[in-house]
């Protein structure tokens, strides 16, 4: 029965913002249907969390312990996300779990036969990214999975990076857990979740009352979870109308003005073809990235490097894939999103031409 006024009446005659009847339209079942339909997943299957890195943290801790005494390897890659590559490392130091990181290709992509080397009847679980932060490099997960499902390891995927901007269905490659994060699809922050096939096991990161099926207990938030809600649902539409079709023509329309403006200046880090369809990372030859984004202050982008006391040091992922310390110095991540128009990248374009002294 409903009460006879709105609830969290402050006193008599004060009606809260939120009705009752309001808060009992966008139920859990419809928050996680959202989320599930985006995936290819069952609502079930859909746990909230609190961030990608909580998700990724769930997925290894919960899932490693599960597996038994005999399947005690994590297999991961170099350029991974640190949320998973700290896990790892942690339940190395703490349950003496062996981890192996694989290497990648100078397109930053892992080679799927190093996979199979790698992978023993002790292998627990094998993590790797749909795609990488800085690069935009889409890996080859449906492989991956098989190869690791052959040997039967499970496979986690974090997908943060990569909802929204490419269609994802965790039935196709056939992965058993899959992280997404609702900032990334324009979400308000501090909302996740992860895809638990039916029937894997999870043991707990927080035990106690046993919400989201029992792997995240404590009171539930609901804001967060109506916001992932609505990003799922206006992301799936945007997938389903050629969204990112759009973004790749005006990703290479930005990467030819560039390259053409200035020749045989501007590298590509990463593959040309498996990436996303918003991310274009460069380097312009003899300039480092800090210091042309300084010129710049018209664009918001991200630098190929980490400053530490005001030192640059090159990107642990542009590292790993091989590139000298001076041209990873010079990379700049250029992303593109839902509202960016041809006349933004012909904006972008010239400040960043105009911005590189000639030789």
């Amino acid at each position: 029965m409903h009460p006879p006024c709105p609830a969290w009446s402050a006193r008599p005659g004060r009606r809260h913002a939120v009705p009752w009847s309001h808060a009992r339209r966008v139920p859990w079942s419809h928050a996680r249907r959202h989320v599930a339909t985006l995936l290819g997943a069952r609502p079930r299957e859909v746990v909230f969390t609190a961030s990608g890195s909580e998700a990724n943290l769930l997925a290894l801790r919960g899932a490693v312990p599960a597996r038994g005494r005999t399947r005690t390897r994590v297999i991961t890659q170099a350029t991974e996300h640190p949320a998973v590559l700290e896990t790892a490392r942690v339940l190395r130091r703490l349950h003496g779990t062996r981890v192996t990181v694989l290497p990648v290709g100078g397109d930053g992509l892992v080679d799927p036969a190093a996979l199979e080397a790698a992978l023993g009847e002790d292998t627990a679980l094998v993590s790797v990214m749909a795609a990488d932060n800085e690069t935009g490099a889409l890996q080859p997960v449906a492989e991956l999975a098989a190869a690791a499902r052959a040997r039967g390891a499970l496979f986690h995927c974090d997908a943060v990076q990569a909802a929204g901007k490419v269609p994802l269905d965790v039935r196709a490659p056939g992965v058993d857990l899959l992280t997404v994060a609702g900032h990334k699809m324009y979400a308000p922050k501090g909302t996740a979740a992860l895809y638990v096939r039916d029937g894997v096991r999870l043991e707990p990161v927080v035990y106690g009352g046993g919400q989201e099926r029992g792997p995240r207990a404590g009171t539930q938030s609901v804001a967060p979870a109506v916001g992932l809600r609505a990003a799922a649902r206006v992301t799936a539409g945007e997938l389903a109308g050629g969204a990112p079709a759009r973004l790749t023509v005006l990703r290479d329309g930005l990467h030819h003005r560039l390259a053409g403006a200035l020749p045989g200046r501007v590298r590509l880090n990463g593959p040309e073809r498996a990436r996303l369809p918003n991310t274009l990372n460069i380097s312009v030859e003899g300039r480092l990235g800090h210091e042309l984004l300084a010129r710049v202050p018209e664009i918001a982008a991200s630098i190929g490097s980490a400053c530490r006391s005001g030192t640059h040091a090159p990107s642990p992922v542009l590292t790993a894939m091989g590139l000298a310390p001076g041209r990873a110095l010079g990379a700049l991540r250029l992303s593109l999103g839902r509202r960016s128009t041809a006349e933004d990248i012909e904006t972008a374009a010239r400040a960043l031409v105009r911005a590189v002294p000639r030789h």
